[in-house]
């Protein structure tokens, strides 16, 4: 079956996809992995240089007579990017790659409502604006990351009280004509992972579950595009009427006995100290036996969560960010068992492979800046009003 034709958006999109993806690249390899002769190549990256989109520098070649022109982002175009989490709200400029020229963070109420919160979302874009016109600074995508977002919570979100759509509101007046996109946190953690994290484990489709403040997934695609990956609540699965308390009100679900404030209650500290720790916690906080079986039976209901969702949609791979990574391998084995547990064959059977990343949990905004990268990077960095037309 002949390839179907790209049009000239999907070609540029999938260009500053991969650059995005491995930092820069030689352009032979370029024009193997987007599948152009090297002439169409060079005439397309004719037009993203003379857009200031990307830049090429001297680098010694591979190998003798190899290439030494460096295709890499250019460093001068600026995101802004703005991401909620349990305590706070976050908001950034920075890079193409990843680079921070400017961030804030901004408390939220220890009660927030979505009056409270709009009103963070208004101080924090007000000084997003006064940052941006002090310095000139264009602004060419703005992302939004918002835990729980999804279809069925635009209005009304669980999770953290939020009107999406006063904050969409907010920046389309104070912003007018910059693009702007949202998405559920956990995408944006997995294009973080994705595009920020050297040898990430997996390519292909596979699933992505980051366990952090909240417990979640998302389905993720060959594509770098803003719509290829897929939020999945997995997190939200019930284990029994009579399980702890979750933030999203219902009992027993597996974010009650996973997420980062079960693991601090679990290991008898207060939140903030687990989250001032960071990855050390897991050295610095000594884990009795008792504890350490209850932590591998929380494991255990991750893994069947993640067995469960396999079930429902099987695939090559999964990959979990989160505390879970910093663990040794005898305690991660429950994870394993889980998933075993309730997919038809276990693993080994289904020839899906598990690999484990480093959490993202506390970077932010870094994580919204990455979705802010990948959603300019899929309109080929074109106008969004030219992009249905392209």
């Amino acid at each position: 079956m002949s390839e179907q034709p790209r049009s000239r958006r999907q070609t540029r999109a999938a260009i500053l996809g991969h650059l995005l993806q491995s930092g820069g690249m030689f352009r032979p390899p370029l024009a193997k992995a987007v599948r152009l002769s090297e002439a169409s190549l060079s005439r397309i990256l004719f037009d993203l240089k003379a857009e200031g989109l990307i830049e090429e520098v001297r680098r010694p070649a591979p190998y003798f007579g190899g290439p030494t022109g460096l295709v890499s982002l250019d460093k001068s175009v600026a995101l802004a990017a703005l991401e909620l989490t349990g305590q706070r709200l976050s908001v950034c400029v920075g890079g193409l790659s990843g680079e921070l020229h400017y961030t804030e963070r901004l408390p939220l109420p220890k009660t927030p409502t979505v009056a409270s919160v709009s009103r963070v979302f208004r101080d924090a874009l007000q000084l997003l604006q006064d940052w941006a016109r002090r310095r000139r600074v264009r602004l060419a995508q703005i992302g939004v990351s918002v835990p729980g977002l999804g279809r069925s919570s635009e209005l009304d979100n669980p999770i953290i009280p939020c009107d999406i759509g006063l904050v969409r509101g907010m920046l389309g007046e104070m912003f007018a004509g910059t693009p702007v996109e949202f998405t559920n946190s956990v995408v944006a953690h997995a294009m973080f992972q994705r595009c920020r994290t050297k040898d990430y484990p997996l390519t292909g489709a596979h699933l992505f579950v980051f366990v952090g403040q909240g417990v979640a997934g998302a389905w993720v695609d060959d594509a770098i595009e803003a719509n290829a990956l897929l939020p999945v609540e997995l997190g939200h699965m019930v284990f029994g009427e009579g399980g702890p308390r979750c933030r999203c009100g219902h009992h027993g679900c597996v974010e009650a006995y996973t997420s980062l404030p079960a693991l601090a209650k679990l290991l008898g500290v207060g939140e903030p100290e687990l989250l001032q720790l960071g990855d050390n916690w897991v050295n610095a906080i000594p884990i009795p036996s008792r504890v350490r079986r209850e932590l591998r039976r929380r494991l255990f209901r991750l893994g069947l969560a993640i067995g469960n969702t396999l079930n429902v949609k099987p695939c090559p791979g999964v990959v979990v960010s989160g505390w879970p990574s910093l663990l040794a391998d005898d305690d991660r084995m429950a994870l394993v068992d889980g998933i075993d547990a309730c997919l038809l064959g276990g693993l080994k059977f289904a020839q899906a492979s598990l690999a484990f990343v480093p959490p993202s949990s506390s970077n932010d905004p870094s994580s919204a800046l990455a979705f802010a990268a990948c959603c300019l990077a899929c309109r080929g960095g074109m106008p969004a009003a030219s992009v249905e037309a392209a």
